[in-house]
């Protein structure tokens, strides 16, 4: 029999194993806990961690002389992360977190006295506060809920300038129709505009097909990358409405001529960089991402779908209410489930003296598991509730 035979069948066979255990010892995490708190902080996985390490190591041995591969780094970022959501990697900036994402978009905007902006209450304040700090400024702020039908939405934003939206909401997982909500937006000329945090690496993101404007999302949830390393994508048609919030030497075209002169912004969403990156930050997003779409998020979304339905349906079965009404539709990797007689924080540390890591949420237990996982990592924690 041939190598080359041997190579395809061997690769076959891989390929029908379950995902969860073709990449299991990528998260070598799974040795110690069963790890259901990915809409917190992710653990990093095996080549994100060695990236990141691979770099200390050599800045600590040769400082910057290889600062090529630095460049490449970023750009690898920026390539990785466009393939992810279908965007250009032209149309991707390199950010410290969702935050500063949308606060670059939110202030970046000229915003005229008398302009409107659909919002929703149950957002996590990240993507609530910078916009309703805008109606210091005469904006008006109409909030709707996750759960309003399209008709509403659709009615919302009639004459709104700005719609924004998680994709996922990060307390009760509610999963909204983005190619649904950016086709009336389109149709509207309203901007769109999506906090992807919760699900960035976990579910379909096609910012073409959603007719997005613009994402933030941070690398340390659900794309199992480090904290202080995350990307916003501009679409490119849209760049020139929005001014950098900061400003550096890096903003401009021609930077690295260090002519200390105002020149043009550059001419893509470098313009929203406005200096150093979080270099090993890079190196480790980059591996994160890389080893998402080496996996594929056609075969992540079922398997952080099927898990998270397991969950739901055993905590029901041992008298927890959950936290809205959970569909195919709108089904996503958080479930947050109670018992009103029961304080959610003593439900989390007797998990995590059980070696189960979930987190208390405004009286809810909040549990989010990835690909990773399987049944049995459900069935232990399910075990373990009181």
């Amino acid at each position: 029999m041939s190598f080359a035979k041997i190579s395809s069948e061997a690769a076959l066979v891989s390929e029908q194993q379950p995902v969860w255990l073709q990449y299991r010892d990528q998260f070598p995490v799974t040795e110690r806990y069963v790890y259901l708190n990915h809409s917190a902080v992710a653990p990093l996985s095996r080549r994100a961690a060695d990236a990141m390490k691979r770099l200390a190591d050599d800045v600590l041995l040769y400082g910057s002389y290889h600062y090529e591969q630095w460049l490449d780094a970023y750009e690898g970022v920026r390539v990785a992360a466009a393939r992810l959501i279908g965007a250009q990697s032209s149309e991707i900036a390199l950010v410290k977190n969702t935050s500063e994402g949308i606060a670059t978009v939110a202030i970046g905007i000229d915003w005229r006295p008398g302009d409107r902006i659909v919002g929703f209450r149950e957002e996590f304040p990240a993507n609530l506060l910078p916009w309703k700090r805008l109606e210091q400024k005469g904006v008006q702020v109409e909030w709707l809920s996750i759960t309003d039908p399209l008709e509403r939405i659709n009615e919302a934003t009639k004459g709104a300038r700005l719609l924004a939206v998680s994709h996922v909401n990060f307390l009760s997982g509610h999963r909204v129709d983005l190619t649904a909500i950016g086709q009336i937006c389109r149709d509207r000329g309203c901007f769109f505009f999506v906090d992807a945090i919760q699900g960035m690496g976990a579910f379909p993101i096609d910012v073409e097909l959603s007719h997005i404007d613009a994402l933030a999302a941070d690398g340390h949830k659900w794309m199992c990358g480090p904290e202080g390393c995350g990307v916003l994508y501009v679409r490119k048609s849209r760049q020139d409405e929005i001014d950098p919030v900061e400003f550096g030497w890096t903003n401009v075209a021609n930077y690295n001529f260090y002519a200390g002169e105002i020149t043009e912004l550059r001419s893509d969403a470098g313009r929203y960089e406005p200096g150093t990156l979080n270099t090993i930050g890079c190196f480790g997003l980059r591996a994160a991402i890389e080893l998402l779409l080496e996996v594929g998020i056609e075969r992540i979304a079922p398997q952080v779908c099927g898990l998270a339905d397991r969950i739901a349906a055993g905590v029901l079965g041992k008298g927890y209410e959950l936290l809205g009404e959970r569909t195919a539709g709108n089904a996503a990797g958080i479930v947050s489930f109670r018992k009103p007689e029961v304080d959610s924080r003593m439900i989390v540390r007797k998990l995590k003296d059980g070696g189960i890591q979930a987190a208390p949420r405004q009286g809810w237990v909040r549990t989010s598991p990835h690909f990773y996982l399987n049944e049995d990592d459900i069935d232990r924690m399910l075990a373990e509730l009181p």
